[in-house]
């Protein structure tokens, strides 16, 4: 063997195991810093799911209650229940738009309900997902479910560790696992990849990344329809920071370009096949009851209950007292998050989106669930919580895991209509 062969070898050597090294650290540094948000938020989760699903288990009415099992159904299966049941038969069949009439019909369901009500993109990848792990629809829409809540965690801890620190941040996520409504984080349902795309979209607008935004806030609209909140708000800061640089970049731009299109795409779909451009909000009429009424609803709702009446659209007493306390939340949070001066993304994101759903008529139970999207909420309350210690707070924290098993699951799910 030669000198030089000797000489090199070592220095060969020295080459291949620098990369690894710099990814090795990399991961440990990623795993110190981000581990503990993910901890601490898994176990909340596990807490308030083990605790949902022993009061379903010990209530079993479940089994003969749902009618979409034959009253066959196992406890499981509850977290695929009403939407989550669309989301695999859109996954698995496709969609067939149609403003099919019910003969004779005059009340408010006028239409039959059919799946062009549901966003695309859950559905699209809980089949992608189902296709690469063989562990068909329910399980895969689980997975993806449970994936995205973990990565709207670090998102909300990201985006409040900017306002706070790190304490504020972990704080805020483990208010994300236990907030009114939390239950949907974990079934087979769209709010998890939802909430991770938004929260991820406001950030990537706080840190000036806005292809990033663009292109997350343009699959947000993809999957829910609240997302027009998203977009307006990225527009308005785009707006902003195009007025303020005044150096004509191009890239906010393309975020404000982008943003729109699937939203407007999906709903400009469904309305050619329909033969009717407002054919989306027609079937949600129509089939489901569901149109902004200016918040004629809500004011129903609280002045009904004020005077102990439930005999409104849609009442599930148990259900909507929750729902009803969640609106008294995040009213009383919205002033501390305004007084912070948060970027214009997070404002215009949470007015619009307290705006579009206590705006709405609908199940008003379901309000717990349709305001979880508005992570900024948590900012204020968990800048707050920071100056408590660690076991105090894990403690809190762990005792409201325990009351979200209930509220947040079994509530939803068993009293009233996810």
């Amino acid at each position: 063997m030669s000198e030089t062969t000797t000489l090199t070898r070592p220095v060969a050597e020295a080459a291949t195991d620098s990369p690894r090294r710099e990814v090795g650290e990399f991961l440990r540094r990623t795993a110190r810093h981000y581990g503990p948000v993910l901890a601490l938020y898994g176990v909340l989760k596990l807490i308030g799911f083990a605790v949902f699903m022993y009061l379903l288990d010990s209530d079993g009415g479940f089994r003969t209650k749902n009618p979409r099992f034959g009253g066959g159904a196992h406890v499981w299966d509850v977290l695929a229940t009403w939407d989550g049941w669309w989301y695999q038969q859109i996954a698995a069949h496709g969609y067939d738009p149609a403003l099919v009439h019910v003969p004779g019909a005059t009340g408010m369901i006028t239409l039959e309900g059919n799946s062009a009500a549901f966003f695309p993109l859950y559905p699209a990848t809980m089949r992608l997902v189902s296709e690469v792990t063989g562990l068909g629809l329910y399980g895969s829409g689980m997975l993806v479910s449970v994936v995205a809540s973990f990565a709207a965690a670090l998102g909300v801890y990201a985006v409040t560790v900017r306002f706070g620190g790190r304490r504020a941040g972990f704080a805020a996520a483990g208010l994300w696992a236990v907030w009114p409504g939390s239950g949907m984080e974990w079934a087979a349902y769209s709010e998890s990849l939802y909430i991770a795309l938004a929260v991820w979209a406001c950030h990537a607008v706080m840190t000036d990344r806005w292809l990033t935004a663009g292109v997350l806030t343009f699959a947000a609209g993809l999957n829910r329809p609240t997302a027009v909140a998203l977009i307006a708000a990225v527009t308005v800061a785009a707006l902003q920071t195009l007025h303020r640089r005044r150096d004509h970049t191009a890239t906010p731009w393309f975020a404000m370009l982008v943003a729109p299109l699937g939203l407007t795409g999906y709903l400009l779909w469904v309305g050619n096949r329909m033969g009717n451009l407002a054919g989306y909000f027609a079937l949600q009429k129509g089939a489901w009851g569901h149109t902004f009424d200016y918040g004629r609803q809500t004011a129903d709702v609280f002045s009904s209950m004020a005077v102990g009446r439930f005999d409104y659209l849609f009442a599930f007493p148990f259900e909507d007292t929750i729902a009803a306390a969640t609106v008294l939340l995040a009213a009383l949070l919205l002033p501390f998050l305004i007084r912070l001066r948060p970027p214009a993304v997070l404002v215009v994101y949470t007015l619009l989106t307290l705006a579009l759903v206590l705006g709405s008529q609908q199940i008003f139970g379901n309000v717990s669930r349709y305001l979880l999207p508005c992570f900024p909420l948590f900012i204020p309350l968990a800048t707050r919580l920071r100056t408590v210690g660690l076991p105090t707070l894990c403690l809190v924290l762990g005792v409201a895991a325990v009351a979200s098993g209930s509220y947040a699951g079994y509530v939803l799910f068993e009293a009233g209509v996810p």
